[in-house]
């Protein structure tokens, strides 16, 4: 019988390191991409798990704050760290940004439960904000360009993979260059109209819901029928977009996973923190905690 409070994600097979960073180079407005060598934590995270990141030697702030796989880095054939993707906007990411290269970061992990690797042929993504981390890694994974975890998840390759990224701004739009150059679709929206749709990110999701055909990633045409019968969203922002896009996906019967992006505290499900309502089998629900019972929900089982 498995024991609940022993899955295999859970907290007691996360490893911790104190490292020094490798980067830390600001890659759109209040953004930046933290490059930190951890070759045992790289070698077994997943796409949608976390980290727990905490400035070494300093105790203010004191808690560790959680951050998104955005993917691996490789030496020497195999992989030696990860790059993490954060929005400056707190005491911790503020002194963050001014972290240069060797300076120290308590990191551990992997944690959470990471995204399905089940086969599809055509993955939707819709972030928003800072919502889009935890997708270069799963695109790069389900077009068949990069491996993760140990053992290796065995994914079978998607014919597409689109990206709907939606921002308040051009400015804040963050590696949307790191999504093109992985091969995914990308359609864009920001709030002003200073690029690509001017509009809501969902409207977007619509279009291409609504969309017969379509090229694969690899230039190979799909049919209206496979679109429509065999597509899954995953998506990851602020939480009122997460709902419509939620909503959008029951109304076309198309399963989504949504990542969470509850606030949390410790990180290894101790404090209950960052619990969020989940229904059950029965339509009940209780409190889970994203940590370490997510961050990653079948979207029709969030009580919005």
């Amino acid at each position: 019988m498995i024991n609940p409070l022993h899955a295999e994600y859970y907290a007691d097979h996360a490893t911790w390191h104190r490292s020094p960073i490798v980067e830390n180079v600001q890659i759109a407005e209040d953004t930046f991409r933290l490059r930190v060598p951890c070759a045992s934590l790289a070698e077994r995270i997943v796409p949608g798990q976390f980290v727990m990141i905490r400035i070494a030697r300093r105790q203010d702030p004191l808690l560790a704050r959680p951050l998104a796989l955005y993917d691996t880095y490789h030496e020497h054939g195999r992989a030696a760290g990860i790059d993490v993707v954060y929005l400056v906007k707190g005491k911790l990411t503020t002194q963050m940004q001014r972290c240069r290269a060797g300076d120290e970061v308590e990191i551990w992990g992997p944690l959470g439960n990471g995204f399905s690797p089940s086969p599809v042929e055509h993955l939707i993504m819709v972030a928003g904000g800072i919502g889009q981390t935890p997708f270069l890694a799963l695109g790069a994974e389900f077009l068949g360009r990069k491996t993760y975890g140990l053992p290796t998840r065995n994914v079978p390759a998607a014919r597409r993979v689109t990206l709907c990224y939606g921002a308040r701004r051009a400015s804040m739009l963050a590696g949307v260059d790191d999504f093109r150059q992985a091969g995914f679709d990308v359609r864009i929206a920001t709030d002003d109209g200073s690029q690509g749709y001017h509009g809501l990110v969902t409207d977007l999701l619509r279009q291409t819901l609504a969309e017969p055909s379509g090229s694969g990633s690899s230039g190979s045409e799909l049919s209206g029928s496979e679109l429509t019968g065999n597509r899954r969203i995953v998506c990851c922002g602020p939480e009122p977009m997460m709902a419509a896009v939620s909503a959008i996906a029951r109304e076309t019967q198309t399963k989504c996973q949504v990542s969470l992006e509850t606030p949390m505290a410790c990180g290894i499900g101790i404090c209950f923190t960052c619990v969020a309502r989940v229904r059950d089998a029965a339509g009940a629900w209780d409190y889970k905690r994203t940590c370490v019972d997510g961050p990653i929900f079948d979207s029709e089982k969030i009580e919005w």
